[in-house]
């Protein structure tokens, strides 16, 4: 049988392609690499099993691997490690840090996962969402974070967290909020922290051993959650009440806040007020009966006066003030 040249080479073309089989795959082989070294620098737990190496890790099959499938690329872009069964204390796995793509990190609730937070964290240029919560991890939140430009929210709540808080964390453009609960952080709030993104939204700083006074320079921001409670703040914290913004939660209880509260502004979008165990004095405002989301309210052990508003809250909520009266309490006299 005779094929023109031309034809010919087609033809092989398409009936040898079916006969060769693809090793390509899809995962960058440095991401990869990295995994691997990863789940070594772990101990191989055993959730890590699916991380067979044999496999592409952008399949979808490696346990909380998700990679950038919209570009040719395919990069380990988001890392989501929780409840890792560590089979002894081990510290954060250097080579994370050799996933330069890597624009989510989540290591949560891994109480074998000991040590401080790397200083080669910095590596990691292009995170946006740092989340390492409900470990053991210790020593003090590195300053270096501030040279992640992109980074958007930083999440280490619940850890074993001690010394200061970074003062640089406001040089980083894009960061909407803090969440740093739960650990053992000590000293008083940066006065750079006024001077945060207009994005940021979120100051979570409740349970710690933080101290002194809040920044006058705070009230330049427009924050939708301040969670200052259990601390050992002192004096004014009313630069938190704005009427003109969308404030949604101000958790202040067990502090030493000392301020009129008869005298600030109510966001209509707030849902949750905890002032117990303050100093605070004054009126109740008689706004707080107009806030039509308000499902939290707690004012007891204060040195507060006057008429309760019109609100379905029960006793326990106003208790042990200087002269608070009205509905639940007894009657105010006339």
């Amino acid at each position: 049988m005779y094929f023109p040249s031309c034809t010919l080479l087609l033809f092989l073309i398409l009936t040898t392609q079916h006969f060769i089989p693809s090793h390509s795959e899809n995962c960058n082989p440095d991401d990869k690499k990295a995994l691997l070294q990863i789940k070594q620098q772990f101990g191989n737990p055993t959730k890590l099993s699916s991380w067979d190496p044999t496999t592409d890790c952008c399949n979808s099959t490696w346990l909380g691997v998700d990679c950038d499938n919209f570009t040719p690329t395919y990069r380990v872009i988001d890392l989501d490690l929780s409840d890792l069964d560590l089979p002894k204390p081990v510290s954060i796995p250097p080579s994370i840090t050799n996933l330069s793509s890597l624009s989510l990190l989540f290591l949560t609730r891994i109480p074998n996962l000991v040590g401080p937070i790397p200083q080669s964290i910095s590596k990691l240029n292009n995170l946006r969402y740092l989340s390492i919560t409900q470990t053991n991890i210790s020593g003090e939140i590195p300053e270096i974070l501030s040279q992640i430009k992109t980074l958007v929210t930083i999440t280490l709540s619940n850890n074993k967290l001690t010394g200061p808080l970074p003062a640089t964390l406001s040089t980083i453009p894009s960061l909407a909020g803090i969440a740093f609960e739960g650990n053992q952080l000590t000293g008083t709030i940066p006065e750079s922290y006024g001077s945060f993104p207009k994005l940021f939204t979120g100051l979570l700083l409740s349970r710690n051993r933080l101290s002194g006074k809040i920044p006058a320079s705070l009230g330049k921001l427009n924050l939708a959650d301040v969670w200052l409670s259990q601390n050992a703040f002192e004096g004014d914290a009313s630069m938190f009440f704005k009427s003109n913004i969308s404030t949604l939660t101000i958790l202040l209880a067990k502090n030493s806040f000392s301020f009129d509260i008869g005298k600030v502004g109510l966001s209509k979008d707030l849902n949750a007020l905890d002032l117990r165990n303050n100093k605070i004095y004054g009126v109740l405002p008689e706004g707080l009966s107009n806030l039509r989301f308000l499902h939290k309210l707690n004012v007891s052990y204060n040195n507060l006066c006057g008429q309760i508003p019109q609100l379905r809250f029960d006793e326990t909520c106003y208790a042990h003030n200087k002269c608070l009266c009205g509905s639940p309490l007894p009657a105010c006299k006339i």
